[in-house]
């Protein structure tokens, strides 16, 4: 697959290519490209469907100075789409991609068509518990996989269907991020803080969140505050609905991009409009 310098960095993505409406897929924290996977087999030919890696992490370059900042995660995402030629888009992001996403529908809102925010960090930022954040950074620069890989099954909200394969390679994706990725992106969402602009997002938008979740209830809440959104909540789904739930979260997803935003304002309206 190819790659672009874009900030100094080769960021790699993958294009389906077409005319169709693109949407654009970024993964979370310290994934990759590969947990569109599942949603991408999923999805109906048509579209131009675009995944891309952030700097640091899955197949792009990884940069060993402080570019790890949000800022610079939206200018890939905007470097990316003007080199392919792309106006206006609608954009997919899981995890901290989500917090990527709120950036992008306030400040260049103009560019998106739909915006899908999946288990999105909050948007007053993730306020993570200090003694875990360190144990997991132990974990982490010991490369202790087979541990990571038992507290993922362990602490999979359906045991019953988690794939120990998956979770594996995502493990190994986890483990292969730079140290500027894995630490600087952590203190970007610690004080990631865009609450009191959410009244600006006016670009039709879903939040997915999965109701085991530790971040369903910060998601409610940001659903409430932003003007045109809607919200779907899986049961018995983690942080990770495209890989927990594939089928259903295609679905939805496909649902979204193909018919919007639906309130019960607008189907008063549509009442009131025949009576």
């Amino acid at each position: 697959m190819p790659s672009i310098d874009l900030n100094g960095t080769a960021i790699w993505y993958s294009d389906s290519g077409g005319d169709g409406d693109v949407v654009l897929f970024h993964h979370g924290y310290t994934s990759s490209h590969d947990v569109w996977a599942p949603t991408l087999d999923r999805l109906p030919a048509g579209r131009r469907y675009i995944t891309m890696d952030a700097r640091g992490a899955g197949d792009s370059g990884r940069p060993t100075d402080d570019s790890y900042t949000v800022d610079n995660y939206v200018a890939d995402v905007l470097g990316l789409v003007d080199h392919l030629g792309v106006d206006t888009f609608s954009y997919v992001g899981h995890s901290m991609g989500g917090g990527i996403g709120f950036v992008l529908g306030i400040e260049h809102g103009h560019r998106l068509d739909r915006l899908i925010l999946v288990a999105p960090i909050p948007s007053g930022g993730i306020d993570g518990n200090s003694e875990r954040r360190a144990a997991a950074e132990d974990l982490w620069a010991s490369a202790a996989e087979d541990q990571l890989v038992r507290e993922r099954l362990v602490g999979a909200a359906r045991p019953e269907t988690a794939d120990e394969t998956q979770i594996k390679s995502s493990v190994g994706r986890m483990l292969s991020v730079s140290a500027g990725h894995y630490r600087q992106s952590w203190a970007e969402m610690d004080r990631f803080n865009v609450t009191d602009r959410l009244g600006e997002l006016t670009t039709e938008t879903l939040i997915i969140a999965g109701a085991a979740d530790g971040l369903a209830r910060p998601n409610v809440r940001d659903y409430l505050a932003i003007p045109n959104a809607s919200l779907h909540v899986f049961n018995r789904v983690g942080h990770g609905p495209p890989t927990e739930v594939p089928d259903e979260f295609a679905a939805v997803v496909d649902d979204f991009l193909t018919n919007g935003v639906v309130t019960a304002k607008m189907l008063l309206d549509r009442i009131d409009a025949i009576i």
